[in-house]
């Protein structure tokens, strides 16, 4: 079974646009950093760093709660490495994805289970990752790496 889903952007000025998400949520104003663009929303590149971090930490939610439990305040950063191809066109050449446990993972009795499995669950990364490599690490509260 497959779906659609839609989300129309619409030219407000120079680099600014409208995004509209549908009826049932606001619109969200993007716009490209200087000197392109004024810098008055999320960029392009932001809003897929944004959508990745935030699918992974709702599969790694979800990964916890096939075993009830809850990593907590969960902290995800996507950091892109922004640069350019062989043509000379900027690219996201590569992602570095951290992810800090709002729980110790000793509270965690699954978490090795969950974080086996976790990514395979996230619709967004898993396409991105077909063509922009990207690492993830996920962290205690206290900063050991877990994975």
């Amino acid at each position: 079974m497959s779906e659609e889903i839609s989300v129309t952007i619409t030219r407000q000025d120079k680099y600014q646009f409208l995004v509209d998400f549908g009826p049932h949520l606001a619109p969200s104003v993007v716009d490209e950093p200087p000197p392109l663009g004024e810098g008055v929303g999320p960029s392009p590149s932001q809003l897929l760093a944004a959508a990745v971090a935030n699918c992974l930490s709702s599969s790694l939610v979800f990964a916890q709660g096939k075993f009830k439990e809850d990593p907590g305040k969960l902290t995800t950063t996507v950091t892109c490495e922004v640069g350019r191809n062989e043509r000379n066109r900027l690219r996201i050449l590569a992602m570095r994805v951290t992810m800090t446990l709002g729980v110790a993972p000793e509270a965690l009795g699954h978490l090795d289970r969950a974080l086996a499995q976790f990514e395979d669950f996230c619709t967004v990364s898993q396409s991105v990752r077909a063509g922009i490599p990207f690492t993830v690490t996920v962290r205690s509260p206290d900063g050991r790496v877990l994975r």
